[in-house]
This record gives structure tokens, C-alpha cells and sequence, in this order.
């Protein structure tokens, strides 16, 4: 397999991914929103959690940054994900921000119960 078809596979991975790390994160301010905290409100905080930790082990960037720069010498943010560069090089500031409103939320909304 080509090193551009491995990157195409990489970046398609990653993109679906992060969609789903995004779709988790904004489950997690709508449960704090509107009260309605379940079971799978607090998985969806601990795989955020997971994500963080292993972002960590990782000196900051996601394992598929890594493999991904095996095939490519890009220097742009977004070599590695189908996303514009802007929010490429935003990413972790702008999630890491809403998913910690979203856990104030829940942890306030828990409070009430």
C-alpha cells in the first residue's frame, strides 16, 4: 500500500474518531443542560477522561498523529485529520473547555438531586 493510501486510511480513521470524542462531549453539556444525567452521561466523562490520560502518555498528541507523521512531512495542523486547520490547531483548547463546562454542569445538576 502506497505511504498517500496509508495517510488517506489515517485521516479517515482519525476524523471518525474525533467526531465521536465531539458527539461525547456534547453529550455531556446537553445531560448537564437539561438535568437528564445517566449511567451513560458518566461513561461518556470517564472516556473523555481515558482520551485525556493517554493524550498525556503521549507528550499531547493522539497515537494517530504519530503514526500518521510516518507518511507525511506536512507541517500544517491538519495533516493528520480531516478537519480545517484552524480547529486542527485549536482542537484541544476549544473541547478541552466546553467538556469542563460540561462536567461543571453536571456536577452542579448532580448536586441538586
Amino acid at each position: 500500500m502506497k505511504d498517500n493510501s496509508k495517510l488517506v486510511i489515517i485521516k479517515t480513521v482519525h476524523t471518525v474518531i474525533w467526531i465521536l470524542f465531539v458527539g461525547l462531549i456534547f453529550y455531556i453539556v446537553y445531560s448537564g443542560i437539561t438535568g437528564k444525567i445517566t449511567l451513560l452521561t458518566w461513561i461518556a466523562i470517564c472516556i473523555i477522561v481515558l482520551e485525556g490520560l493517554i493524550l498525556a502518555i503521549f507528550k499531547l498528541y493522539c497515537p494517530l498523529t504519530i503514526l500518521a507523521r510516518k507518511y507525511s512531512d506536512s507541517k500544517l495542523d491538519n495533516f493528520d485529520i480531516y478537519l480545517p486547520n484552524w480547529l486542527a490547531k485549536n482542537n484541544k483548547l476549544i473541547f478541552t473547555e466546553i467538556y469542563l463546562i460540561g462536567v461543571i454542569l453536571v456536577l452542579y445538576r448532580s448536586s441538586q438531586l
